[in-house]
């Protein structure tokens, strides 16, 4: 198959549109631009809806509409956009309507600036609206990634009726790598739960209500029923990488971004000697607690290593369980780590916990 040099916004919008992806419904933000960019082209061309909506938060409620019709949906944002849209991302997920949310984040907090940062992780894997839900949150760490993760968001959405994300950022979205863009063999779905009329069948409801007579109950039963199905992606759906952790005294974990800076500084550090690897989460949630808690019964450390100032070190910290001593090392507010910055950390007799870039 031959390969194409794209960006990774265009990369991730034609993966969308091979996945089955037809609504696409945002509101322009930068570093993600060129998704509707993209989209608003491409679309129209197979009979697709593209539309800009007057805001980030039309633009999901849009995205709820099509998917509770049976139809492969998604928007994308970066940072304060994606905070726009919390409370109809909590609508999504108890209705059980699958659809794919992009965030290709920027430095924060508030307006912050374009350039690219991973402060997002606790809005994205902890919940960002309100009650008991989750998302099935994807860390590409590459171009190749972000398209074969792209089109496996939208099947993992529909085979468990949720939502799902893509949590990139603005180096992902504006960098350029040749990727294969796969023929993806689209198959008919059923959906009995989809909006599509009455006639000639029963009624459909889909709500997120539970308060009428008679009800009492139901809304923490189908809280437990959501997490049940939480529990099965986290039986099935978790997704990680290693690198030289069988004699790693060292365990760096990073994701996405921040990951492949520490992935160059791993191959250095053991071509000088140093016993590092790296463990990379794919899927944020789930979390790969089972292999971060594996890999504390070998190596003497943890670096956890970020592009913002201690997210993910907290999930670390707890499947580690006290094993071992799991230090932090970030750069927020759209600082992008160097390899140096790592390498430096890990020469530091002691892990630096500082907010400050090691010299």
């Amino acid at each position: 198959m031959a390969k194409l040099l794209m960006s990774g916004n265009e990369a991730l919008a034609e993966a969308a549109v091979r996945a089955g992806c037809r609504r696409y419904f945002g509101y322009p933000i930068t570093p993600q631009n060129e998704i509707p960019e993209y989209l608003s082209r491409r679309l129209p061309e197979i009979g697709g809806t593209f539309l800009q909506a007057e805001s980030e938060i039309a633009s999901i409620n849009m995205v709820f509409g099509a998917a509770a019709v049976g139809e492969r949906a998604m928007t994308s944002s970066s940072s304060p956009g994606i905070s726009l849209m919390q409370e109809t991302i909590s609508f999504l997920a108890a209705a059980e309507l699958p659809a794919v949310i992009v965030n290709m984040q920027r430095g924060g907090p508030g307006l912050g600036n374009i350039a690219p940062s991973q402060s997002d992780y606790f809005q994205a894997v902890k919940g960002g609206g309100h009650g008991d839900y989750k998302l099935l949150v994807y860390a590409p760490a590459n171009l190749q990634e972000v398209v074969d993760l792209t089109v496996r968001a939208f099947e993992k959405a529909d085979e468990y009726r949720t939502p799902v994300m893509i949590l990139g950022d603005g180096v992902l979205g504006q960098m350029m790598e040749p990727v294969e863009l796969p023929d993806v063999k689209l198959q008919e779905v059923e959906k009995p739960w989809a909006l599509t009329g009455a006639a000639g069948r029963p009624a459909r409801v889909i709500r997120t209500l539970f308060m009428l007579p008679g009800e009492e109950g139901m809304l923490e039963r189908h809280n437990y029923k959501l997490k049940q199905k939480y529990d099965r992606m986290a039986e099935h759906e978790t997704m990680h990488e290693s690198v030289a952790l069988d004699d790693a005294e060292t365990v760096i974990v990073a994701f996405g971004t921040a990951a492949r800076i520490a992935k160059s500084a791993v191959a250095i550090a053991r071509a000088e000697g140093m016993k590092v690897g790296l463990l990379r989460p794919i899927t944020l949630f789930p979390f790969p607690v089972k292999a971060v808690a594996r890999a504390a019964e070998r190596a003497g450390r943890f670096l956890v290593v970020e592009m913002n100032m201690g997210q993910m070190v907290e999930d670390v910290r707890l499947a580690v369980n006290g094993k071992v001593d799991v230090a932090f090392y970030g750069r927020p507010g759209g600082a992008v780590l160097s390899v140096e910055d790592i390498l430096s950390a890990l020469q530091s007799s002691v892990l630096p916990q500082a907010e400050q870039p090691v010299k």
